[in-house]
Parts: structure tokens; C-alpha cells; sequence
């Protein structure tokens, strides 16, 4: 299998549905690369790519 581009969004959609109303729209459109593709991506892979995305997104944002 060769590596995969997909937004976020789609592998929400997918692996992880209940998820999908916690994210905003800009971390949905992220695009991941997949090195071996979406067909091979379990659940637990989806929730750790969900994560990061999440914390990548906050990466500027200072909470008071």
C-alpha cells in the first residue's frame, strides 16, 4: 500500500463518528498523510491522529 493524503474529516467519518461534533472546522480539514493508507488505520490510530491534530491546533493558543 502506498501512502494516503486524507483531511481529518474522513477519517472521523470513519473510524471515529462520535468525535466528529468536537472538532472544529479547521482541524476537520487538516490534511494527514497516511503512510500505509486509510484501509490499514484502526480506531485506536484514529483517536491518537485526532489528538494530535487537536493539540497541533492549540499549539499558539494561551488559555488564561
Amino acid at each position: 500500500m502506498d501512502m494516503e493524503t486524507v483531511k481529518l474529516a474522513t477519517i472521523v467519518e470513519r473510524l471515529a463518528p462520535e468525535m466528529f461534533d468536537f472538532l472544529t472546522s479547521q482541524e476537520l480539514e487538516t490534511k494527514i498523510v497516511l503512510r500505509d493508507g486509510i484501509e490499514l488505520l484502526e480506531p485506536e490510530d484514529a483517536l491518537e491522529i485526532v489528538q494530535f491534530s487537536i493539540c497541533r491546533g492549540q499549539s499558539g493558543t494561551i488559555l488564561h
